[in-house]
């Protein structure tokens, strides 16, 4: 889709008032083709900006009045800094100035239009752009400006019959088109122009997404497969092709013709490390347990797989290895492969399926060893820093707690973590301004809040300030959770 084209003109005021350009008409039409607004054909416009001492050519936008240049100048100034009303209100007054002149009202209609798309007035910039094209004939960069117009405000039906127009201008066109029939589900229209454009152009990522996207939408998954098919049996056996292909065999719940396809990919590619993404699952499903950790492992340590589907299939591994515990130790091999990404994001998840299970210890082990990593992932440090106060490792828990607070100095929970651990080490002073730091910043939270005065009680009786532990005591005390 062509960019609108935009106009920006900025000039200077005269001593005392409004623009005034004293120009003849040739320098005029010169300041109009710089700014591609002139609509003349090319030999008639050609012979306009030429700089020789004849008469005034005959082919021209007529008598461009003193008046018609200074409004339509202002406008021009006025749009370049986004004043679009103004430049309306001066556009307007270029228009009575034009005198019925049809050539510069084409002119000033055209700029009407730009002016009230960026209005989002599109009923009247439609109006004015109409008004050019009955005019000039399907001028190129009109039939541009309306197209952008009826693609904003989402006129698809409109849009086609424009672009059909374009395409005879530029072929480019003709990707847009296949895109405007898929958006008004005329499917055969848009699979007939992909497919002149595969002939002509060879395939493209773009088109064969579109080409995905209407048979999803259409359910024909099998005129899908069956284009594949033939590409992989007469082309370079492509192994973006064969994944697709697994993928919707797949979808089609047709798991053994899926498998026998990616058993092709990984024989027509050896080196395939993509194919391994769906490997794993085959094999788990088959309970070839041994294959599908390789082809997991595969793909942990394959540099093209992105990260997303790394845990996904991470998630798929961890519950493998719920219901076939023998295999737990293969996870630190997997926590090996992932751990050149220096991303705390996988032993998070190990330390939530240890939590899950149970089991504490080897959590808070995948926790820290997360939070080496990712030190503002604030989950993450809360669940470790929890488990270390569970664990009794005060002095981790005050170090990590002191660090995160510098990240996250509102956060009250870590406020009270720092001082249960100050607490515990008989830091009591250190204690207390970190207990009562963190009560400035808790905000309607009662369970919290009975947790910071009891704490606050307790270092203050550790203090030996009976008086003050009192108070805290009783505040505590007074806090009544609802029913």
């Amino acid at each position: 889709m062509s960019p609108q084209s935009a106009v920006e003109l900025n000039c200077p005021k005269g001593g005392g008032g409004g623009l005034k350009l004293n120009m003849n008409r040739k320098h005029f039409l010169l300041m109009l083709f710089l700014f591609g607004i002139v609509f003349l054909p090319t030999p008639a416009l050609a012979q306009e900006i030429k700089i020789e001492t004849e008469e005034e050519p005959t082919d021209d936008l007529g008598n461009v009045s003193d008046a018609f240049q200074d409004y339509f100048f202002e406008a021009l100034k006025q749009k370049g800094i986004e004043n679009y009303e103004l430049a309306l209100e001066a556009l307007k007054k270029a228009e009575k100035a034009a005198k019925k002149d049809p050539m510069q009202e084409a002119v000033v209609y055209f700029e009407m239009g730009k002016n009230q798309t960026y209005l989002k007035q599109y009923d009247e910039a439609e109006e004015n752009f109409n008004k050019v094209l009955k005019t000039e004939g399907d001028r190129l960069d009109v039939l541009e400006a309306l197209y952008d117009l009826y693609y904003i405000r989402k006129d698809y039906d409109a849009a086609i019959v424009l672009v059909k127009k374009l395409v005879k201008y530029d072929d480019d066109y003709k990707e847009d088109l296949a895109n405007l029939y898929v958006r008004t589900k005329q499917y055969d229209e848009a699979i007939e122009v992909l497919d002149e454009l595969d002939e002509l152009w060879g395939e493209s990522d773009y088109r064969d997404s579109l080409r995905t996207q209407i048979y999803r939408e259409t359910g024909n998954t099998t005129g899908q497969i069956e284009k594949l098919e033939v590409k992989i049996e007469t082309s370079t056996k492509n192994e973006k092709d064969y994944l697709s292909l697994i993928f919707l065999y797949s979808e089609q719940g047709n798991t053994e013709k899926a498998f026998e396809t990616a058993q092709e990919l990984l024989q027509a590619h050896p080196k395939s490390q993509l194919v391994h993404l769906a490997l794993y699952k085959f094999y788990l499903e088959r309970g070839e347990a041994q294959k599908a950790i390789a082809s997991m492992k595969t793909v942990f340590s394959a540099a093209e797989v992105d990260s997303d589907s790394k845990y996904k299939v991470l998630g798929d591994f961890m519950n493998f290895v719920k219901a076939n515990p023998k295999y737990e130790s293969d996870l630190d091999d997997v926590v090996l492969l992932f751990s050149t990404e220096n991303n705390g994001k996988v032993y998070e998840q190990l330390g939530d399926f240890y939590m899950a299970k149970g089991m504490k210890e080897e959590a808070l082990r995948f926790y820290e060893k997360g939070v080496a990593r990712d030190a503002d992932n604030y989950s993450l440090l809360k669940n470790t820093l929890l488990l270390q106060l569970d664990f009794k490792k005060y002095e981790d828990a005050r170090q990590l707690s002191a660090n995160a607070l510098e990240i996250f100095p509102s956060q009250p929970l870590l406020y009270l973590i720092n001082g249960v651990a100050n607490l515990e080490l008989k830091q009591n002073e250190a204690a207390i301004e970190n207990l009562e730091t963190g009560l400035d910043y808790l905000y309607d939270d009662i369970k919290m809040e009975k947790d910071f005065y009891e704490q606050l009680a307790l270092a203050y009786r550790q203090k030996g300030d009976e008086r003050k532990a009192t108070m805290y005591s009783k505040k505590a005390a007074d806090i009544k959770y609802p029913n």
